[in-house]
């Protein structure tokens, strides 16, 4: 998303930070090749992607190998920067923990979030235990 602004008599073009919220039952249903394809198209359309869930580890790793392909074939494609919230139960109790992981699969590991987004806009992303941060450049 582009914005005008007017200074000086000159017009700026200032460039728009776009999300994209995906919700993990619009992918649910699709192959590993068809949830990456569409993960990659938001992407390559410099969106940053907030997936409600979390990817299983072969598409995680399946999108990185898709992407490092893409970077010598796409002139100004540099890459993605990825991150993965989810609660940490590691000091509650047995009891929770047991509820918690059952939930878990039951839902279908939704109570994570995936956020990626491409390169040339997401310089970094920090995690630890209290926030996130995302560093844009």
């Amino acid at each position: 998303m582009l914005s005008k602004g007017r200074r000086n008599g000159k017009t700026n073009r200032i460039k728009g930070l776009s999300l994209h919220v995906l919700p993990f039952s619009e992918i649910s249903d699709l192959g590993i090749t068809e949830r990456i394809k569409k993960i990659l198209k938001l992407i390559l359309g410099n969106k940053i992607v907030i997936i409600q869930g979390r990817l299983r580890v072969e598409e995680e790793i399946r999108l990185i190998e898709d992407t490092m392909a893409m970077v010598d074939h796409i002139k100004s494609f540099r890459g993605i920067e990825l991150a993965v919230i989810e609660p940490n139960f590691k000091d509650a109790p047995f009891f929770d923990k047991m509820k918690q992981g059952l939930a878990n699969r039951l839902s279908g590991g939704t109570n994570a979030l995936t956020i990626i987004g491409p390169a040339t806009i997401v310089k970094d992303i920090k995690k630890d235990p209290k926030k996130l941060e995302i560093m844009l450049g």
